[in-house]
């Protein structure tokens, strides 16, 4: 009969687990918009946010601060160059969207020309 010591399939279940747990909220708990019966969620392009939902009540230039490479070069340290992450402005765009009296504001953040993320915004009342 075959059997698999429970030690040899742990590091590999705790492993996936740890990833789990380590992702970004939004990629766990990915929204969408409903606009006019339509859905936009992330991925999709300007133009096809502007043709379900039409204008948005708010446009918000944003500066997310993300880490990017990038080289230093060191006089003193006598090698190459060395990677290093600094955090940088990536430039964003939120687009808030009015969903009636009542209902959560819908944020919607544009990264080069896409749907980066949709979230909700305030309560209106």
């Amino acid at each position: 009969m075959f059997s698999i010591a429970p030690t040899s399939w742990m590091p590999a279940c705790t492993a996936a687990l740890t990833f789990l747990l380590l992702l970004p909220a939004e990629q766990a708990a990915a929204q969408s918009l409903g606009c006019n019966g339509y859905l936009v969620g992330v991925g999709d392009s300007r133009v096809s946010v502007l043709q379900k939902c039409g204008e948005p009540l708010d446009r918000e230039p944003v500066c997310v601060q993300r880490l990017q490479p990038g080289w230093i070069v060191s006089p003193n340290r006598g090698g190459g160059p060395t990677a290093i992450l600094t955090p940088q402005c990536v430039p964003m765009e939120d687009w808030t969207y009015y969903r009636g009296p009542g209902s959560f504001l819908g944020i919607v953040r544009l990264y080069n020309g896409a749907v980066e993320s949709v979230r909700d915004g305030d309560r209106m009342r």
